[in-house]
Parts: C-alpha cells; structure tokens; sequence
C-alpha cells in the first residue's frame, strides 16, 4: 500500500467522523476541518515525534492550531489513536468514537475550541480567538531553545485569521530569534465565514508576505500527501539549530471531498439530512477514486519523542530587599529612604532569576523604564529575557507557550499598553496559564505625559478576573497594586511563588518607604497602617500616601481614621468588614483609575454582608491631561490628601 493511498484513505475517515460529530453537537465548523484532513493527517500519523499514551510528554512535538474552530478533526484524528484524554493525569483513559461525538456537552472534554484545562491535554493553549496561536508556537520554541531539547512545533493558521495584526507580530518575532524549530502552516482554503478572504489573504500573496519577511517557503497542494510529506521532511531537515525558519502555504479546499459543503455558505454550519447523506456518500467516492476500497488506513507508524532528561532546576533561597541591595550597589538607594516601585520590581525579576530557573523575563521595548532590564544585564540571565519589541499581544501569547513548558513569565510594560493584549490575557487565563503581568507607569501621576500614556480602565478589567474562579479553583486573577518598594519587591517574589494568572501595577514617580524587610505581603492581603474608630480609609498604591498625608488633617478635625493598604484583590472580606465595623461603617476607597476597581470591590463586598455601611468611592471621574507634577492632575481629578478630607468630613456628615 502506498504512503499516498493511506493517507488519502486516513484523511476521509477523519473527514467523516468531523462530519458526523458536528452533527451531533448541532453546531460546529466541518467544512474547514475537512480543509485540514489531509495535513492533519500527515503531521499526527507520521511527520511528529510523540506518543498517543502522554500527549504532554515534555520533549514531544507540539501543534498549535491557531484556527481552533477547525479542531474536530483533530479530535478525529485523536479519537481514531485513542489519545488520553482526561483533567486528572493519573486517571486518564484512552479517546474513543463515543467521546468524539460529545463534541461540546457540558460534562465533555472534547470541548467547542481547544482547551487542555477541559482534559485535553494534547493541546499547550486555548485556541479559537484568531490570531494567537503562532505566538504561542513561538513561546513553546523560544522555551525549547532555552532547554536544549530537539522539539519540533507545528502550528497551523487560517488564510482568514491571517489578517490579524498579531500574525505579522509573530512572524517578525519568529524571524528576529531565528525560531527555526516552528513552522507556521497556512490553511488558505480560500474562504472566511462571510465570504471569499481578501485578494490580500490569498495563497500567492501569503507567500510573497513570507518570503519578503525572510521565510523559506514551501507552497503546496494541502490535499496532496507526497507534497505535504516533502514540506514536512524538509522542515525537519532544518529545525534541529537557529536558522532561517520556514512556513509552508497550503492550497486547500474548504469542504474538501465534496460539493454540497464546499465554498461558501457552510462556515460553522454541521451537514444534516440530504446533504449530510450527499455529502457522506461523496467522500466514499473520493476514497475509491483516489484509494481502491481495499486499502486500510492504519499503514502508518508514529514516531516517539525523545527521552526526556532527569534535570534538577536550581531552585535557591529569595534574599530580602536589604541584603540584595548590598549585593548589586544599591545601598545608597535604600538609604535615601524612597525608590520607585518599577525599580524594585526590577531588582526583584533579577533576584528571582538567580533563585529560580524557570522565571524567564519578556518585555516590550521598555526594558530601561519597567527596569527589567535589570534582569537581561545579568550575563547569567540574559539567554531567559526575551525581547518582544513593540508587539504587546504577540508577547502575552508567548508568554502563554513559555508557560506551557513549564517556565514562570514575567511580562513588562508600561500599564497602559497591558490593555493591548486583553483578548491574549483572557485566553491565556482561560489556558491555565502561569502568567505574571506587570505594567508601569501606572495611574494618573505619570502627569505630563498625558491620558494616552495613562492606565485608568485597567483596575476594572483585571479586578473582574478577580472575582471569578480558574479551574485550579483559584482567583482567575490576583490584582497588586504595591505603595512602596518594599512592597512591590515581596510581592514580586508571591506572584512567583503563585500558580495562576497575576497583574501588577508599578509606578513611576519615587515613593517614600512605609514597610521594610520584616513585613510579609500575601496575595489577598492587606496591610492596616494606622488604626482609629470613626471611619476607615482604603487605598492602594500611590494614593495610600495621598490617604496617608491625610490622616493628620483629620486628626487635627477629630476624626480618627484608620488607614488600609488594599493592595491586592481580591482581599480578606471578613477581616476587612470586622475593621469597617470597628470604625462606626463608614468607609472611603481612594484609586488613581477609573471606577470598578478597589472601590467596587469594597462596595460587593460591603453589600454581601448584609450588614449596614456607608461608602464614598474616591476614583478619576473625568479624562485626565498632561500636567507637570503628580500633584497637579491629583488635583485636577479631585483627589488629592486634602479631597480625601473633604470627602471624608464629608461622609461623616462633618460640614
């Protein structure tokens, strides 16, 4: 029997079994899984290196696909090798027909788009928001370079997706780490969900894209298998050490074997009745044209991955602020009394690059103002920092493949460009993913350079991952907002520690010292810096000094307020209710963003007790502009130290 006899053969099985579990599930995307049976084919029963038995065995190939709606023949292919399937490791069973055709219910792992969380493990990443997975592919490669293992990664990307702007931001970052060991696969089948794609899309012009780019491109018939087999052995050829990387552009068939369901018109829709009889019994007859009903479609060998290496990651001791300022000069700086929250982050990434093998740092071009380029100066770090240019969502998304293998990423930039890569964050939560964002330049004291420069929606979007649970069981995301350089050094370290999704927000401006080394700081914590009886302040970052220089004002007025960092959410709400008690139920919340942040918070959980509370929530309530000092917009958004008072005197019905 022929290579190209049983993979025709394979691939019309696969085509079937997509047909019909689309049909079952009532919804789903067979005509553009049926544009991939061949690839697909090729690239599961012959072309990686991995084992059916440990779908995520570490030195396994990998593929990404990045049109995740194309996933049932994947699932087909995976149901016909019985790969293990399963959210528990140590009670997985193999894949059958039966799973497959729970394409979509509620209890099944074979979920609408890939998810390793749902117990699908074979995937690093949830795919299915288009544009994303290359970048993924390429974080899974730049971690295979990092360990030194021989591992191939294969992601395959939709003629129509390819318009999104993240595609070119991976494509450039391929090109600039020389990523020869990922192999970007476009599927152009010619057809969007609408319509035809662009003329800017199509097969001729993604090549000439490429190869502009610096590609080796190979363009081949994508229903083809000798054709396919040859791309796939030439990549082989040339992923083993850095190099020119390579793609391939398939010309495919959306609906592939058929008429009825090919072109336009079937985009997310499953066969039923007549066409679905058609349609079966046109495949049938492209097997015997193209196979000979005699020929079986098990002919194919799998080769296994390589054996993964017994490694022991160095794992050493995370030393206080104290003793690594002494360490890398910084004695002076600690002395002066006041350091900047991004400085300590930095100084923290580098710590924890020496205790900790797995962190990898990625920033975007702004290394020397978030200070992570603290950690890519050390020469013994610099091969785990990785520059991702301006591409903020390319550098999420790989961050997300980093995660997958197994690394700790530190992702920096200035906060107001984190809001870039929303989507890419949700997907990487959504992916499990171990992922640590910090952004700089937080709030409104960044003052003269001005609103476009300023992250003030942030806090409302991170904080709503807060409140709901990852499928650890875990917040889907701990927002830390640090108001002094010890804080945000500790803190640096606890989001290391934490499995799971965190957000960090940095400062610019130097801000004075409130804690030391003897201070713990724990996700969900919060620290009481002043205690009093008639009202409770809240604030976070750079307003719990704001909130601090208040305090004596109040004083002076015959209030006794007590102060709480609130800086991270979610927080103890019991304890912080018991403290709201304690000071007669009236409270304030003071942030240097748009409302839905801390003071949201507080107000939910105020609202949850049931008991009776006052509230006044202090936030930017108009668009702010450039000024030349922190105190000048303060002031222009009404909240400075003296606002707090007055809102305060305010609450308590004072004046």
């Amino acid at each position: 029997m022929s290579f190209e006899a049983a993979v025709h053969a394979q691939a019309i099985e696969l085509d079937r079994l997509s047909l019909e579990m689309c049909a079952a599930a009532g919804s789903g995307h067979p005509s553009t899984a049926m544009s991939l049976g061949h690839i697909i084919t090729v690239l599961m029963f012959n072309s990686m290196r991995w084992s059916p038995e440990y779908p995520d065995y570490p030195t396994s190939d990998r593929l990404v696909l990045s049109e995740g709606h194309a996933v049932p023949i994947v699932y087909a292919a995976c149901a016909k090798l019985g790969v293990m399937i399963g959210k528990d490791p140590s009670s997985r069973r193999p894949m059958t027909v039966a799973d497959a055709m729970k394409l979509r219910e509620a209890a099944s792992e074979v979920d609408g788009h890939p998810n390793p969380m749902e117990g699908f493990p074979f995937f690093d990443a949830a795919t299915g928001s288009l544009g994303q997975g290359l970048s993924v592919a390429a974080g899974l490669g730049i971690a295979a370079r990092q360990d030194g293992i021989d591992r191939r990664i294969y992601c395959v990307i939709g003629d129509g997706e390819s318009r999104e702007g993240q595609i070119a931001e991976a494509l450039d970052f391929i090109m600039d780490h020389r990523l020869s060991n990922v192999l970007a696969i476009f599927n152009c089948n010619d057809y969007g969900q609408a319509d035809r794609v662009s003329k800017q899309q199509s097969a001729a012009v993604t090549r000439a894209k490429l190869e502009a780019l610096g590609f080796n491109v190979m363009e081949i018939d994508g229903h083809a298998p000798a054709q396919i087999k040859t791309a796939m052995d030439e990549f082989a050829k040339i992923s083993g050490t850095p190099g020119q990387p390579m793609a391939i552009v398939a010309r495919t068939v959306k609906g592939w074997g058929t008429t009825v369901m090919s072109g336009a018109g079937w985009h997310g829709k499953p066969a039923t009745g007549d066409v679905m009889q058609k349609a079966m019994a046109e495949l049938d007859e492209r097997r015997v044209e193209l196979t000979s009903s005699l020929v079986s479609s098990d002919g194919f060998e799998i080769q296994p991955p390589a054996q993964a290496a017994n490694r022991e990651l160095r794992n050493n001791d995370f030393v206080t602020l104290g003793e690594i300022a002494k360490k890398f000069d910084l004695v002076s700086a600690i002395q002066s009394g006041k350091m900047a929250t991004r400085r300590a982050y930095g100084i923290a990434l580098r710590a924890l690059g020496q205790a900790n093998e797995r962190v990898v740092a990625l920033d975007a071009d702004v290394s020397n103002s978030t200070f992570a380029d603290m950690f890519k100066k050390d020469k013994t770090l610099e091969s785990r920092f990785v520059e991702c240019k301006i591409a903020e969502q390319n550098m999420y998304s790989v961050a997300a493949g980093l995660s997958a293998a197994g690394k700790i990423p530190f992702c920096s930039t200035f906060a107001k460009f984190v809001t870039r890569g929303y989507d890419q964050i949700e997907m990487a939560i959504n992916s499990g993913a171990n992922l640590k964002i910090v952004g700089s330049h937080a709030g409104i004291t960044l003052a003269a350079d001005g609103p476009s420069q300023m992250s003030l929606p942030d806090i409302a979007w991170f904080r709503a991952f807060s409140t709901m649970r990852d499928h650890r069981g875990n917040p889907g995301c701990y927002v830390l907002q640090p108001s002094d350089a010890y804080a945000a050094y500790a803190l640096t370290h606890a989001m290391a520690e934490y499995e799971g999704v965190c957000y960090m927000r940095t400062l610019r401006a130097d801000t004075e010292f409130i804690y030391s080394d003897q201070t713990a700081f724990n996700l969900g914590g919060f620290e009481v810096l002043s205690e009093g009886r008639d009202v409770l302040l809240c604030a976070s970052g750079y307003m719990v000094h704001e909130a601090n220089k208040a305090l004596d004002a109040l004083d002076k007025a015959g209030v006794s307020a007590t102060l709480v960092d609130l800086y991270s959410l979610p927080f103890d709400e019991d304890k912080l209710l018991d403290i709201a008690n304690a000071n007669g139920g009236y409270i304030v919340t003071i942030e240097d963003n748009y409302g839905g942040g801390i003071g949201s918070a507080v107000a939910d959980a105020l609202t949850a007790s049931g008991d009776s509370f006052t509230l006044r929530q202090m936030f930017v309530r108009r668009i702010p502009k450039s000024a030349k000092t922190p105190e000048e917009v303060l002031k222009m958004c009404s909240i400075t130290s003296e606002d707090i008072v007055k809102e305060t005197m305010k609450l308590l019905q004072v004046v």
